[in-house]
């Protein structure tokens, strides 16, 4: 289906400014959860810092690599034609718990203060496997003003295969995969993976893209994903093509083109990348703010002009590294749609950033509320301790403000491990997801004894934490009050 909406082609100058203040969301956990140990950050991060030399935002420049026509045609053909997103709903084979299904574990990872008004739990073998980690969301309210792609409500969550329990093999790090969910009845969601690949030769085969999948924004026609630190070409994002989701006729560990037809990983479909922005600076470095930044996460901001897609680099709680925002804007051309706008040479340049003391910061969201002159930067902030609830900061030049909780009014009032976050305008929701899954000591699996365990690292005793729920913007700003 061509892409349909109504957006806004404004333009706007190009002064780096920004606003943020800090917040806190959760959801109605008895404040005995909330101790000392628990504090997911008890410093004040204070004010934004903006960054506006050139010397500081170079390092943040983008460049576009697009591939041919041909070459997705090709790919298309070959695999009989694209599949289309209702033609993956409509296939949807896994069903989401609603919240009173869920376990304690992980009613438990949900926010403490304000409460989360929606709550979905995954299908035991997505909910408990070591082998695939949830790291992002994005949702049809990106895609579209009116919250829908055709007459669909969709919610898509990233995947990565983080390759870290026992007898992981090699050539699955790092694989990306979607779930598509059927979100037009919220008491039934469902959802069918669809596998993120590369074309190969001019579209005569593929191979498997590798990212951490740590955000992705769905806007208008395109899906926007960050790659993995250290990725071929110095990229730092990929884009997908909604228009083009194909269908693997062959179900093997394969991924590509194989003897019989075509192969991805034991996934029905795939979703081939048609391009990326890669650092023009060289590789990231997760060490330090001083050079070119590894992107965490991304996710989009309709209350900027034009819409925007902002982005933050991530380094451990304890390191002390302060941390940076910023964002870039969506192009204005009819003839593309979904892709950021870059001058004649290709390039992205960031339109506006800042530095923040909020560590650790898995997400970010910028949305501006109607009057306001300033958006406000929401930061996510995860402690490096598992187990422990997160603080979510609103920030801007001035200040930083986050919800307070329990006894001894801990900031520490976010959901547990909580990753990056989307803003569903048309709702009014913010949509996040936790992300942890391990046994009940902490451990990661070892390896289970029966195939068919082995097949998602399942196996008794493993604890689910992961849940996708969504908490009103308001109510977040309100806990602020």
């Amino acid at each position: 289906m061509a892409y349909r909406g109504k957006h806004r082609r404004r333009k706007k100058g190009r002064a780096l400014r920004a606003s943020l203040a800090g917040t806190a969301l959760a959801l109605t956990v008895a404040a005995g959860l909330i101790s000392t140990s628990q504090a997911a950050s008890s410093d004040n991060p204070g004010a934004l810092t903006a960054l506006s030399s050139s010397s500081e935002t170079d390092k943040l420049e983008l460049h576009e690599n697009l591939v041919g026509q041909d070459t997705l045609d090709t790919l298309a053909s070959g695999m009989g034609g694209n599949v289309g997103v209702d033609g993956v709903l409509k296939n949807a084979n896994h069903t989401m718990r609603n919240r009173a299904d869920c376990g304690a574990s992980e009613e438990a990872a949900l926010p403490v203060e304000p409460a989360a008004t929606r709550a979905y739990c995954w299908a035991d073998s997505d909910a408990r496997t070591q082998k695939w980690q949830p790291q992002s969301v994005t949702t049809s309210g990106d895609s579209d003003e009116d919250g829908r792609w055709g007459s669909n409500r969709v919610i898509l969550s990233g995947w990565t295969h983080d390759g870290q329990e026992a007898g992981a093999q090699e050539e699955d790090q790092g694989l990306a995969r979607v779930a598509f969910i059927d979100a037009n009845d919220p008491g039934n969601l469902k959802y069918r993976w669809v596998l993120l690949v590369a074309p190969l030769d001019g579209g005569k085969n593929f191979e498997a893209v590798r990212s951490r999948i740590g955000g992705m924004v769905w806007y208008q026609d395109k899906l926007i994903v960050t790659a993995r630190n250290g990725a071929a070409g110095n990229d730092a994002l990929f884009v997908f093509d909604m228009n083009r989701i194909l269908r693997a006729d062959v179900v093997s560990g394969a991924v590509g083109r194989v003897k019989d037809g075509w192969s991805a990983h034991g996934y029905r479909y795939v979703m081939p990348a048609m391009g990326s922005y890669s650092l023009t600076g060289g590789a990231c470095d997760a060490t330090t703010n001083d050079r070119v930044p590894c992107f965490a996460s991304v996710s989009l901001d309709r209350t900027s002009t034009p819409d925007s897609l902002v982005a933050n680099e991530w380094f451990r709680p304890d390191s002390g590294e302060p941390g940076r925002v910023w964002r870039y804007d969506y192009s204005s051309g009819g003839d593309r749609t979904g892709l950021l706008a870059t001058d004649a040479g290709g390039r992205v340049r960031a339109d506006e950033a800042y530095e923040t003391h909020a560590v650790g910061l898995q997400g970010v969201l910028s949305h501006r509320p109607n009057g306001a002159s300033e958006p406000n930067w929401y930061t996510g902030h995860a402690p490096d301790a598992r187990g422990e609830h997160g603080t979510l900061w609103r920030q801007n030049e001035s200040a930083a403000k986050a919800a307070k909780c329990g006894a001894e009014e801990s900031y520490a009032c976010w959901g547990r491990d909580t990753e990056a976050m989307s803003y569903w305008q048309e709702t009014g929701e913010l949509w996040t997801l936790t992300g942890r899954a391990a046994t009940a000591s902490g451990r990661a699996n070892e390896l289970p004894e029966r195939a068919a365990d082995r097949a998602t690292a399942w196996q008794p005793g493993t604890v689910s934490e992961r849940v996708l729920y969504a908490v009103p913007l308001s109510s977040v700003d309100r806990s602020l009050e």
